[in-house]
């Protein structure tokens, strides 16, 4: 059975910043659930559902949260599954206060930080793809696939832009 990918966020208002995430995980294949936990707010919450995460079939949790960010933090104090940050811009430090919150963990608790915003969001669904293909040989597939997808655009692109403007 494929692992499972949890996303939660510390507001809802984060909501728009994690969908690239979602949909990177749906185009794959790869089931998702998608939580409002605040490390703050819910502290009791967001700590249950890190711990019993595991056993309830997920094999990563992305976290995101703005402001003092310490949504990761507390999903990776609670689980020994990977954890995956995403900074959120969500004051007027335009994310860098998440970013340095989420990325400055103390030695012996990982979290894997990725880039603000929804350019993270979606690295962050392709970090946890790549993290449970090691696993799973069809999703190591699917997630090969788009890669060459990927790359095939890029050339399309670059043929389109030569043609336009040839070299001489």
């Amino acid at each position: 059975m494929s692992r499972k990918v949890a996303i939660v966020m510390g507001s809802d208002s984060d909501l728009p910043h994690l969908e690239p995430a979602v949909e990177t995980l749906k185009r794959l294949e790869v089931p998702c659930e998608v939580r409002v936990l605040s490390a703050h707010r819910t502290p009791e919450e967001a700590g249950e559902f890190a711990r019993t995460a595991a056993e309830r079939g997920f094999g990563v949790i992305i976290a995101a949260a703005g402001g003092a960010a310490h949504l990761a933090g507390a999903m990776a104090a609670h689980s020994l599954l990977p954890i995956i940050g995403v900074p959120i811009s969500a004051t007027p430090l335009n994310g860098m206060d998440a970013l340095l919150s989420t990325v400055q963990m103390p030695p012996g608790i990982p979290v894997a930080t990725v880039a603000i915003g929804k350019m993270g969001a979606t690295n962050a669904a392709l970090l946890a793809v790549q993290i449970l293909a090691g696993a799973d040989e069809a999703l190591a597939a699917r997630f090969a696939a788009d890669r060459a997808s990927m790359k095939a655009k890029v050339a399309e692109k670059d043929a389109a832009v030569r043609a336009r403007y040839p070299a001489g």
